[in-house]
């Protein structure tokens, strides 16, 4: 079966494919990315895919998807991770909610209590109608990166 996706290293391209692979300073993703592209190179090994999937333990569709990457956004495209645009879910919070959350933790405490706490900060979120839900792990993150004091 001919392939549509051919890998052809250049000598720059090579050596830089080396550097990862040898020093050991990448991350292990990288590192094996940079592997898979020096034995697929038809310029070097030419391993098949599934000699390769097997040599590297990975899928055989893994390496076909690195040659497509590689042909179509070079030596730096297939070595790193895809950059998201957006995040696979939407924050629960967003600046005017952190901001009213903020503002909430600056207030009085409910009757009864002597400060605020994250659960019960939670559920005033939700009795306000700023959120549907929202947990306190959540609450506590938002106030974390905000550094600010519940106190």
């Amino acid at each position: 079966m001919r392939k549509k996706y051919v890998v052809k290293l250049s000598d720059t391209e090579r050596k830089r494919l080396q550097e990862i692979v040898t020093k050991g300073q990448h991350p292990a993703y990288k590192i094996k990315h940079a592997h898979i592209l020096l034995k697929a190179a038809v310029n070097g090994d030419a391993w098949a895919d599934v000699q390769i999937a097997k040599a590297f333990e990975c899928h055989p569709q893994t390496v076909r998807n690195l040659r497509k990457r590689f042909c179509e956004s070079g030596l730096c495209g297939a070595v790193q991770r895809r950059k998201f645009s957006n995040p696979p879910r939407k924050p629960r919070l967003d600046g005017a909610s952190a901001a009213r959350l903020i503002a909430l933790c600056c207030s009085e405490p409910p009757e009864g209590f002597g400060r605020w706490t994250l659960r019960l900060l939670a559920d005033k979120l939700v009795e306000l109608q700023i959120v549907e839900s929202i947990s306190h792990e959540t609450v506590r993150c938002t106030l974390k990166k905000t550094r600010s004091n519940r106190i």
